[in-house]
């Protein structure tokens, strides 16, 4: 009987915590609509931060859950790109949280969240880039060969700056969100065993990394 009691508090518990992780990334994603646009329609946005909080913190399933679930809420609010834009929001964004989230998983340290990062970040660049081929004439209305002619020197620099700033954030934002959820009690404590506090090295690592890709979406939006 108290396994079970135990178990249904569980399982409230993560539907609690995803559904607050989805309000938060929706909430970070509309502020971020203040960022001026590359080229009209390329929009820096950190939800994939949250969610990737949420799918360290969670598991990799949470991240997919997520991936899908805050673009559908942002379809049904304030987004105006239509289905095109919804499948290109799920894409981008499942593409840099989902391999995250599976490789620190894996491996369960600072140095397996930061090679998790990377690899996400390479995964969305190389994903957007063939979907912003394919289904970007779709719903912009551009002739397929002028987008071609911009997927190295517009959609690649900019996913690459995009996974960039998100992997940096991440980095810097996982350790003391997440030790308030497990103080709150919306996450459980630790399984490793390990203490993953950051070094100051790591800190300074994670900044230097944010301060280099916010100066290149500084370039990509002509600001500098």
């Amino acid at each position: 009987m108290s396994q079970n009691a135990n178990g249904k508090w569980l399982n409230a518990r993560t539907v609690v915590t995803l559904a607050m992780l989805t309000a938060v990334a929706w909430v970070v994603t509309y502020l971020c609509k203040a960022i001026p646009s590359v080229i009209g329609f390329l929009d820096f946005e950190f939800k994939s931060v949250v969610i990737c909080i949420g799918g360290f913190t969670l598991g990799p399933a949470a991240a997919i859950i997520l991936s899908i679930l805050v673009p559908v809420v942002e379809f049904f609010t304030y987004s105006g790109t239509g289905p095109y834009g919804l499948i290109m929001n799920i894409a981008a964004t499942a593409s840099f949280c989902c391999p995250a989230c599976y490789l620190y998983k894996r491996r369960h340290t600072m140095n397996g969240a930061v090679a998790g990062l990377a690899v996400g970040t390479v995964s969305l660049t190389v994903v957007m880039v063939l979907w912003n081929y394919l289904i970007t004439p779709l719903y912009q209305g551009t002739p397929r060969e002028v987008i071609a002619g911009m997927l190295l020197p517009v959609f690649l620099p900019f996913n690459l700056t995009k996974g960039g700033l998100n992997m940096a954030a991440t980095l810097l934002l996982y350790k003391p969100v997440v030790t308030a959820l497990r103080r709150a009690g919306l996450v459980p404590p630790s399984q490793s065993g390990q203490n993953k506090t950051f070094s100051g090295g790591f800190v300074l690592f994670s900044l230097a990394l944010l301060i280099t890709f916010v100066l290149f979406a500084l370039v990509l939006l002509k600001i500098i």
